[in-house]
């Protein structure tokens, strides 16, 4: 068992109930080029022969980076990842690529164990980001997915992975940006009514504060990073669609941490006040447009 915060324990629970929520939802976005966010996430680190996804969840991201051939890196037979708990040594996927995932929640790291293009020589280890189960020194990248503005204490996660990765190695993460404002889209819509539910919920049945509002700003997670040794952060702000039907949006958006702890009878309610307001933005088609922003960032160790 790993010992969490309250914070960890909330998301714990969340995903062991929901293993594949954020792939499920966030994989079916694309952005204005057609790519997924995840696909963005693997773009960012052409080429890496070792990578480490952090916060790997059910494997989604593992999976596109294991199509990926590696590039360079370093020759094979070099020190690849092995957990601290001796569940086995990393070795080459296909594609020459080493791969390993650490997760807090045991069912999302099985969901991945399970996934058909996630393969048999990844590493898959439970743990904290604080708290890395990897020794210094064998990662040429480092990946996150709607993982690092969820975790506190982000100055031990930035040292942890600075501690992991090689020099000269990248660290690349999707952060959420919220809706994109003023476009009057579903999801734009659906935020004050999630807002209004959860405000009429006793405090102690709301989600836990999560994460450091830091890494959601480039000022922010650049001064987290550079405390860890990294340079200048890269920042790029994307458009995700999702539109679809009034009820294809619903499930996409009721996936959202905040709705779990609401009792039924106020997540009916809430839904039937977002399908009202989604019902007049609908096309002849029945789409309806809904879209939320993310941030790709991406810093690396200086060179010895």
């Amino acid at each position: 068992m790993v010992a969490t915060t309250r914070q960890e324990e909330f998301l714990r629970r969340f995903h062991a109930e929901r293993p594949g929520v954020t792939g499920e939802t966030i994989g079916r976005m694309t952005g204005p080029d057609g790519r997924s966010s995840y696909a963005m996430l693997r773009d960012a680190v052409p080429g890496a022969a070792a990578v480490l996804d952090l916060g790997c969840g059910d494997g989604v991201l593992l999976e596109l980076l294991a199509a990926e051939p590696a590039g360079g890196g370093r020759p094979p037979g070099a020190g690849g990842p092995e957990p601290d708990d001796g569940s086995g040594a990393g070795s080459r996927v296909a594609g020459g690529r080493v791969l390993a995932g650490v997760d807090l929640s045991a069912e999302s790291l099985r969901a991945a164990r399970g996934r058909a293009g996630v393969p048999a020589g990844t590493v898959l280890a439970q743990g904290r980001a604080q708290r890395l189960p990897f020794a210094g020194e064998v990662f040429d990248a480092c990946v996150s997915h709607m993982a690092l503005m969820l975790m506190g204490d982000v100055e031990e996660v930035a040292a942890e992975v600075a501690r992991v990765l090689v020099p000269g190695g990248a660290f690349a993460c999707v952060l959420g940006g919220g809706a994109v404002r003023g476009g009057g889209d579903a999801y734009e819509r659906f935020l004050p009514l999630l807002a209004a539910a959860v405000e009429a919920q006793p405090a102690g049945r709301r989600v836990p504060r999560l994460g450091d509002p830091r890494t959601r700003t480039r000022e922010g997670l650049d001064a987290v990073l550079r405390s860890a040794g990294f340079g200048p952060v890269g920042w790029r702000t994307v458009p995700l669609r999702l539109d679809g039907t009034a009820d294809e949006v619903w499930a996409t958006v009721s996936g959202l941490y905040d709705l779990a702890p609401l009792p039924a009878r106020d997540v009916a309610a809430l839904r039937e006040a977002f399908l009202a307001e989604a019902a007049p933005l609908a096309d002849a088609g029945g789409n309806v447009p809904c879209a939320m922003r993310v941030h790709l960032a991406r810093a690396a160790l200086p060179t010895r």
